[in-house]
């Protein structure tokens, strides 16, 4: 688990110093009283979920936009042995995201999620439904997390022991670490990733 907490300090890290970055930008009064009262969180809960949030649509889109006949697709060029295939990665990040937020709640997390756990969702159309379920749940756990609160300890083999944050914050990692993995899955299949595609930037 030392690579979640060390996750976890990057990440809290990150939005520390952003947070600084911003207090340090000069402001002129004009800028201020433009400032709307409700341009940022108003609560431990939404400063993680705005992001949480965004990395579940951005996995959504990527999960809607491969094919079905890709869901068993595994690359090939480089360095794959033993990976998942696309659907088993769908399947383990739904599983994951229970996990993490049935730890939160001091529940026991579903087993063997490194494998995809045992819901029987095995189509394109189960497995999104899966991720989805398991991004709503998430939700709204994540929405009873308070600055009360937010330090509790949370027990359990998926990223514990941690605190109520903590795990939060892994759960967002999480999501993002195999989006990124995912990225290379459509791209190697001739698929830009929805992301992309509505943002994309020209570097070249």
């Amino acid at each position: 688990m030392r690579l979640f907490r060390v996750a976890t300090l990057l990440v809290m890290c990150g939005i520390a110093l952003s947070a600084v970055g911003k207090s340090g930008t000069p402001q002129n009064s004009a800028t201020k009283e433009a400032a709307k009262p409700d341009d940022i969180p108003k609560s431990i809960a939404e400063s993680v979920s705005g992001t949480l949030q965004f990395a579940e649509g951005n996995f959504i889109g990527l999960a809607e936009a491969m094919p079905e006949d890709k869901y068993s697709y595994i690359p090939t060029v480089g360095k794959f042995d033993g990976v998942r295939s696309f659907g088993e990665q769908v399947k383990h990040v739904a599983c994951a995201q229970f996990a993490f937020f049935n730890e939160f709640e001091g529940k026991k997390p579903p087993d063997d999620c490194e494998k995809g756990g045992h819901d029987p969702a095995k189509t394109k159309a189960e497995l999104i439904k899966y991720l989805k379920d398991s991004f709503d749940y998430s939700n709204r756990v994540l929405a009873t997390l308070t600055a009360k609160n937010a330090l509790d300890r949370v027990e359990g083999r998926y990223a514990g022991p941690n605190t109520k944050l903590g795990i939060s914050v892994i759960a967002v990692w999480h999501i993002t670490d195999h989006y990124g993995q995912l990225v290379e899955y459509l791209r190697l299949n001739g698929i830009v990733p929805p992301m992309t595609q509505k943002y994309g930037v020209k570097v070249r």
